[in-house]
């Protein structure tokens, strides 16, 4: 038998090598792409898998992970100071992702990547007013409202701010966000302190002090909570009579799950949501091209007639309608309902991202206290 040529291995090699390099290659591109996504979990999460996730993932066979977040800037910091950024897309309040931007968190934003109204109308006009950041994309409207037990009054429910802080007429358990979100706003607007006037006020140590104090009025009648399902959980167990909350948890519990719970509209802290992508993600593209996929006005539509948040689209506001599982007419429980929005506090998402620091301090402080 006649040995091959020893200038044949050579050759042997290298084509041994370029078939498991082709073979490796094949196998990489046939695995699924991933993008990690960080919110909110709960029916909000539930809303954005069946508008956002899943149609994406059918469109372009990339997978949608998600990550539970509870809000802040501070959780973002410490990810990205671990120098190992897994996160791709988060899901921020707005004021979160302005102090975010500031603090160079996030990576910018091409406002090009965003596609025009179905009638043709670009993006920047489309959008509500400043939606449209070089850091962010401003994507939905949603509420911090007061709501109580059905149960717990028979007779004369409560039905504004003050009811909330008003414990001999209201007794019962108070629960709270364990953050200083909206707590400043209605401690103060329970002392008739004008909308208008609220962040003036609160950035002094007067209204400060003032907020303490009333909020003192409450503080043995307070049970916190951290995660937006609770505050649901603590009203149906019958562990508190009233909570803050997010309105499209809510509506979620009374609409889709009977639960014996109404909101009390006023004094609704009116907030934004926003699509960012944080600074050193590997996959900023891919996260682009997301963000593009899920402003779009139809998808947006889609995740309001699944839970009541308000699409900050006008072309996407227009498609609300029923609910896609219940039938129920979303509009009236949308936040910016006309008849809701009458003593309605629009949220200062710059004075917001410009306290951080005081406000966290003063939180310590007082609870502390």
């Amino acid at each position: 038998m006649k040995r091959p040529s020893l200038r044949v291995f050579p050759l042997i090699v290298i084509g041994l090598l370029a078939f498991f390099a082709v073979s490796s290659a094949q196998g990489e591109s046939e695995a699924p792409e991933v993008l990690t996504v960080v919110t909110w979990g709960g029916s909000y999460e539930d809303s954005q898998r069946r508008a956002y996730f899943e149609p994406f993932t059918n469109a372009t066979g990339i997978e949608i992970e998600t990550v539970h977040y509870d809000g802040g800037v501070k959780v973002l910091r410490e990810h990205l100071a671990s120098g190992d950024v897994q996160w791709d897309v988060i899901d921020m309040i707005q004021s979160d992702a302005s102090a975010a931007c500031e603090e160079g968190l996030l990576a910018l934003i091409d406002p090009a990547i965003l596609a025009p109204a179905p009638d043709g109308t670009p993006a920047q006009e489309d959008f509500m007013a400043e939606a449209i950041h070089r850091c962010f994309i401003t994507q939905i409207v949603f509420s911090t409202v007061i709501a109580f037990d059905d149960r717990a009054f028979p007779g004369v429910k409560p039905d504004s701010v003050e009811d909330f802080f008003d414990l001999e007429a209201f007794p019962g358990k108070r629960a709270l966000r364990k953050s200083p979100v909206g707590l400043f706003e209605w401690a103060l607007l329970s002392l008739s302190v004008p909308r208008e006037q609220l962040y003036d006020l609160l950035s002094t140590r007067r209204g400060l002090e003032l907020a303490s104090r009333r909020l003192d009025d409450i503080r043995d009648a307070i049970i916190w909570w951290t995660r937006g399902d609770e505050s649901v959980e603590l009203l149906t167990s019958g562990q508190a009579v009233m909570a803050t909350g997010y309105n499209g948890r809510f509506f979620h519990a009374r609409a889709m799950e009977g639960a014996p719970i109404s909101v009390i509209w006023d004094g609704q802290l009116i907030g934004f949501n926003s699509w960012a992508i944080p600074r050193g993600s590997g996959q900023a593209d891919l996260a682009a091209d997301f963000i593009a996929f899920a402003t779009r006005s139809e998808n947006m539509a889609a995740q309001a007639n699944l839970i009541s948040y308000g699409p900050a689209r006008k072309s996407a506001q227009q498609r609300v309608g029923l609910h896609t599982d219940a039938g129920v007419p979303m509009r009236p429980y949308m936040p910016t309902a006309p008849s809701h929005m009458a003593n309605a506090v629009i949220r200062d998402h710059q004075w917001y991202s410009q306290t951080v620091e005081l406000r966290e301090q003063w939180f310590r402080e007082w609870l502390a206290h």
